[in-house]
């Protein structure tokens, strides 16, 4: 059975490119810190099985799943985050690993790709009912400091976010709030799928963007600048968002 790994993480890479060394039958193909380049590997080359992080740069786990060739290999997220683990069931991902993983945990995943890239058997005797496995609700909302009180921001109202040094300005439907917050903490919090980074000073909501153009986004009737670093990844994000 032969896998691929894609982290940006160098111990997480290392860890589990060791874990695949350990398991009988499973052979290690490619394994890759950058998305887009697991990703070129990926459409070239067919394997059975992805072992694949949710927070890359330029294009997350998730993203890069709604761009495998179909039919295409089993995924298995790799990631520290737990509030993905209903999306990663929608795209039909074998298992979710929380990391730090630990090698038992992984060669269960490992079984349950064998098992179904195996031939359907009859069994010998009725097969007991599946245990049901509880997940965490997927958040539809956030909160955010802003002065001396935590703010409730709900996803749906956001229509972009502006850095500002060290603050971030929420452009909402029903106004501003302004937070002293990262980037890099607020895109760990945003479903990646509703969401995109497209410069260095911006974010923006996918179902708020009026329209496209010229190297710029308009939202709430402001364009604003898709950064040289952010371009490929926002345009493949894009055409996930079934571009005609």
């Amino acid at each position: 059975m032969t896998c691929v790994i894609l982290d940006d993480e160098p111990l997480a890479l290392d860890l589990l490119a060791d874990y695949c060394a350990q398991v009988p039958g499973l052979k290690l193909l490619g394994q890759f810190d950058e998305a887009l380049v697991g990703l070129a590997f990926l459409q070239d080359n067919p394997v059975d099985v992805v072992f694949l992080d949710i927070h890359m740069p330029r294009l997350t786990g998730l993203q890069l799943a709604q761009l495998l060739p179909q039919p295409g290999p089993r995924i298995i997220f790799t990631t520290a985050y737990d509030q993905y683990a209903v999306r990663s069931y929608e795209l039909n991902a074998t298992d979710y690993l929380l990391k730090p993983v630990a090698f038992e945990r992984f060669v269960q995943a490992v079984q349950k790709v064998r098992q179904q890239l195996a031939p359907a058997a009859t069994p010998a005797v009725p097969a007991a009912p599946p245990v049901a496995e509880v997940y965490p609700t997927t958040p539809d909302a956030m909160f955010v400091k802003n002065e001396h009180r935590l703010q409730r921001v709900a996803f749906d109202d956001i229509l972009y976010i502006e850095g500002m040094k060290e603050y971030l300005m929420i452009y909402t439907t029903t106004g501003k709030v302004l937070t002293l917050q990262s980037f890099r903490r607020v895109e760990e919090v945003l479903p990646p799928e509703r969401f995109a980074r497209i410069h260095k000073s911006f974010l923006v909501s996918m179902s708020r963007i009026e329209h496209v153009e010229r190297g710029k986004v308009q939202v709430a009737g402001r364009l604003l600048p898709i950064g040289d670093t952010y371009r490929e990844s926002f345009a493949a994000l894009i055409r996930t968002w079934q571009q005609l």
